[in-house]
């Protein structure tokens, strides 16, 4: 991309598409091309896919990546009502298109973890395993989990009776639990199995 004279590229990457409850996240993110092509600074050695990393570590680059200025970057979520609208999946599509809208200057080409994404309105390339093979997805990726983990923890003081800070609405035993004691809250996906109605098998 770089040789064919586009440098405003960016990577977009998203959080929290398997949850029962709470919002699906995109982050995008622009490096200077400097970076592109020289490398970049000794402070974010080590960036990776968010999975692989510890939370200190996700954190630590977070703070780097927002707050230095020389990264361009946008984060938008997409809520549980209009998860279940319209699916997770074309969700999770239209946080990447609000995300990259946002950015300032607008991208020349994005790099998506994945597979192609026909609703971006970007040119774009995509990575299997992209998190881990590109510095702007793997840093998208620490800004969605860093947002959605936040917004989790918030959620968690909101309504206690899940465990919403430990397993961030992932459907783990406790929270599996939790429902069946106390039943969804405003932010579950009520679209989502075990939430979803079960389907009469007979008419």
């Amino acid at each position: 991309m770089l040789q064919r004279g586009a440098t405003r590229i960016a990577g977009v990457d998203e959080a929290g598409r398997g949850p029962l409850a709470g919002p699906v996240v995109a982050a995008a993110v622009s490096f200077p091309v400097e970076w592109i092509s020289r490398g970049l600074p000794a402070e974010l050695a080590g960036l990776n896919d968010s999975k692989q990393l510890r939370d200190a570590q996700r954190e630590s680059f977070f703070e780097r990546l927002t707050v230095g200025g020389d990264v361009q970057f946008a984060i938008a979520r997409i809520d549980a009502e209009t998860i279940d609208a319209i699916n997770i999946l074309q969700a999770t599509h239209r946080a990447m298109d609000q995300a990259l809208a946002q950015l300032r200057p607008q991208p020349e080409h994005v790099l998506v973890d994945g597979l192609r994404v026909k609703s971006l309105r970007f040119p774009q390339v995509a990575l299997v395993k992209g998190d881990a093979r590109s510095f702007t997805i793997a840093a998208a990726s620490v800004l969605a989990k860093v947002t959605r983990d936040r917004l989790m923890h918030e959620y968690d003081r909101r309504f206690p009776a899940y465990g919403f800070g430990r397993h961030k609405g992932y459907g783990t035993a406790q929270h599996l639990a939790a429902l069946a004691e106390h039943g969804p809250c405003p932010i579950h996906r009520r679209s989502f199995a075990p939430l979803k109605p079960a389907q009469p098998e007979l008419f």
